[in-house]
């Protein structure tokens, strides 16, 4: 089994049982090891509060299957290598650089999100998508 980097989006659409969530969980599946940049845990509990929907078990069961990714040094690099790629807003730029601090060769990564403009430019980067 292979290793699948996620952002965000693909996590709250499971959570908040979003149209894309079947499809979703069905690509996740895929996967051996599921990844994510330690900020997601933040974006998802504020986009379930933002929504008024409970934290319950579900969720702390699918935090738990992540493998978090926490970077032990800035990622200036990363950063100026995704926004050379294009331009993205901060957290998803964050997502993105936290994903080639794990795999400084993108094409060995698949990155999965559903943010139109984060999906354009990890395929530029390389990443599996």
């Amino acid at each position: 089994m292979s290793t699948v980097f996620v952002d965000t989006s693909c996590v709250a659409a499971l959570a908040l049982s979003e149209p894309a969530a079947e499809d979703m969980r069905t690509r996740l599946a895929r996967f051996g090891d599921l990844l994510a940049s330690n900020l997601l845990e933040a974006e998802l509990r504020a986009t379930l509060r933002r929504e008024r929907v409970a934290t319950g078990d579900g969720v702390t069961a699918l935090l738990a299957t992540i493998t978090w990714i926490t970077p032990n040094r800035p990622l200036s690099a990363e950063i100026a290598t995704v926004l050379h790629a294009g331009y993205v807003r901060g957290a998803d730029c964050w997502h993105l650089a936290t994903a080639l601090y794990y795999s400084p060769d993108p094409s060995e990564l698949t990155f999965l999100t559903l943010d139109e403009r984060q999906h354009e430019v990890a395929r530029t980067l390389g990443f599996r998508t």
